[in-house]
């Protein structure tokens, strides 16, 4: 009897294993790209801050560590490592991706110091980069066994994305950066075509991110024959994952302009030649006289004003490094004259330069200003420009020809192209006050000011017939400028005549004007011709809000209620009162009594 139950038990020992074996352990799923593309746009890397994103990386591991009880010890750190038996539930492998992710920011974060990280930095940004990679290919392993296919496939890719990013900065191994960028594209591409709408634009903006990295590594290992211009333009797109890239493409185009500006040795300006001594700023005039090449070149008709504009404040802070080089060399000059002389005469050259930048800056502010001008608003909802704006621009361009007239005309020697920049200077000038006095005109004829409005059309128009005149009698005038002031001169005509009619009309239509607003006024204060209220029309099906393109407040309600008229209590006046003849009470009230001793006794 004994071995038969030991048997029994034996048997029923091996039934439950079998059973155990036969159940499926549950896969964890994790949306991996839309949880890293939420995280990193909410905590600053949507302004490129890493910083701040290595930080809600710290805190958000601190808080999975103490939520799953997790903790390294209380004194002394005691490491506990994540195997496969580790991981229980979900919160384990965000424990491991985030801790990949602290480590990659921590290397981008390094890789933004200002002029480049130094060797030591370098070292150490290598090595974070190293760690990303052992945590993000941990990621992978536990993914392919406790997540499902999908959750596998993107940890797979994001370890190949980690991989290829510690090779592409080293600079080294390139066919296996192309490998690991390209095994992650294919991941991505695949992922795209299935699950939510959302998750399939993400995967596609990551396929985008991912090209520039795969054709530079084509063009490092030779396969393609791509051209500066087009890394560049590559270069301009944006994303975190780009990031890495566009330092690297940074690094290439700074040693190439270094390269160049070795043959660099003067700087021409206005028949003058100025020696250029020191490298960095060299090589800050050289990046600032290639980026003026994109906005003044053939090609600058085909860019929108946004990337102009962006492309003139990096000329701007390319000349501003110029100055501060040329400042420094100043300071260290000592006692030599012709050093001193040269570098005073490259500084004006330089602000002068600077200076005609701005403008150019400025006059297309004004013809995108002038664009929207008539417009009341586009799909966008992007508002129409106010003639006031373009005042206040005028006012910055007159400002900034005058500064830059008088630092060409500061010096003793003055060389004829000096003479004919500053005589440009001043026909430009004229030509934007007569711009001016037209836009100042347009803004009072909007405020109904009808005299004010005539006398400013009839002045600018004097001042465009003056400048025209000027710049008609000039050999080489600009032609651009010409075909403008021919346009305002009409266009000042023309509003002239308009104001001085709807003056004349106004002035005849006052006294009727004022008679029907004077018969129009009664008690309730409401105009019998104005739109009624949304909850006077209820059984008409009309907005109350307006149109979308018109600027007018919405007629839901009058907001505060208007007086109405109400009956009240008579008024009763006591007519009879002054007629009554009331009894005397004299002999009732107390007589005074007189006497000296009467004042000490009452």
């Amino acid at each position: 009897m004994g071995k038969d139950s030991q048997a029994s038990s034996a048997m029923e020992i091996d039934d439950l294993k079998s059973n155990s074996s036969d159940q499926i352990a549950p896969k964890f799923s994790i949306n991996v790209l839309q949880l890293l593309k939420s995280a990193q746009m909410q905590h600053g890397l949507r302004h490129g801050d890493y910083t701040r994103y290595r930080r809600y990386c710290t805190a958000r591991l601190r808080r999975l560590y103490k939520s799953l009880k997790f903790t390294h010890g209380r004194g002394k750190y005691t490491r506990r490592a994540i195997t496969e038996s580790t991981v229980t539930e979900v919160r384990f492998l965000h424990v491991v991706l985030y801790t990949a992710e602290r480590a990659w920011s921590h290397a981008m974060e390094k890789r933004q110091v200002l002029d480049g990280p130094n060797a030591r930095q370098r070292i150490y940004l290598i090595g974070r980069l190293r760690k990303a990679v052992k945590w993000a290919t941990l990621f992978a392993q536990l993914c392919a066994i406790k997540g499902d296919s999908r959750t596998s496939l993107e940890a797979e890719a994001y370890a190949s994305f980690m991989k290829g990013s510690l090779l592409f900065e080293q600079d080294q191994n390139w066919d296996t950066a192309l490998m690991n960028f390209k095994s992650a594209r294919a991941v991505y591409e695949e992922l795209a075509k299935y699950g939510d709408l959302e998750s399939q634009v993400l995967c596609r903006e990551r396929v985008e991110e991912l090209e520039p990295s795969i054709r530079y590594c084509l063009h490092k290992v030779g396969e393609s024959n791509l051209q500066a211009s087009e890394l560049l333009q590559i270069g301009e797109m944006e994303g975190p994952a780009l990031d890495l890239f566009k330092a690297k493409l940074e690094a290439v185009m700074a040693e190439a302009r270094s390269q160049q500006a070795a043959s660099m040795t003067e700087f021409h300006w206005l028949g003058h030649r100025f020696p250029i001594s020191n490298p960095k700023t060299r090589v800050s005039i050289l990046k600032a006289q290639e980026l003026e090449k994109d906005v003044l070149g053939s090609s600058a008709n085909s860019l929108p004003p946004e990337k102009k504009l962006g492309i003139f404040d990096k000329i701007f802070t390319a000349y501003h490094e110029a100055r501060s080089c040329i400042r420094n060399d100043l300071a260290s000059a000592g006692n030599s004259e012709n050093v001193k002389d040269d570098l005073n005469g490259l500084d004006k050259a330089v602000s002068a330069v600077l200076g005609q930048r701005t403008i150019e800056r400025n006059q297309l502010l004004v013809n995108n200003a002038k664009s929207k001008l008539t417009k009341r608003r586009d799909d966008k909802n992007e508002k129409a420009t106010k003639p006031e704006e373009l005042v206040r621009l005028y006012d910055l361009l007159l400002q900034n020809t005058s500064d830059l007239s008088d630092l060409v005309s500061s010096g003793r020697d003055r060389k004829p192209e000096e003479v004919a920049f500053t005589e440009d200077c001043e026909l430009k000038s004229l030509a934007f006050r007569a711009e001016r006095c037209f836009f100042l005109g347009r803004s009072y004829s909007l405020a109904g000011k009808r005299v004010e409005a005539y006398a400013l059309y009839c002045h600018a128009r004097s001042l465009a017939e003056t400048a025209l005149q000027k710049f008609q009698a000039v050999n080489n005038g600009d032609q651009m400028i010409i075909e403008e002031l021919k346009i305002l001169y009409d266009e000042c005509r023309s509003n002239s005549c308009i104001e001085h009619a709807t003056g004349i009309m106004e002035e005849l239509k006052a006294p009727e004007n004022l008679s029907k607003k004077i018969s129009s006024i009664n008690l309730t204060g409401v105009d019998k011709k104005v739109e009624k209220f949304l909850l006077e029309k209820l059984d008409v099906y009309e907005s109350a809000v307006g149109e979308s393109n018109v600027k007018s407040a919405p007629r839901i309600e009058a907001f505060p209620p208007s007086f109405q008229s109400i009956t009240r209590n008579p008024i009763v006046l006591d007519l009879a009162y002054n007629h009554i003849d009331f009894p005397s009470l004299q002999h009732r009230m107390r007589k005074d009594k007189s006497g000296f001793l009467s004042r000490f006794w009452g």
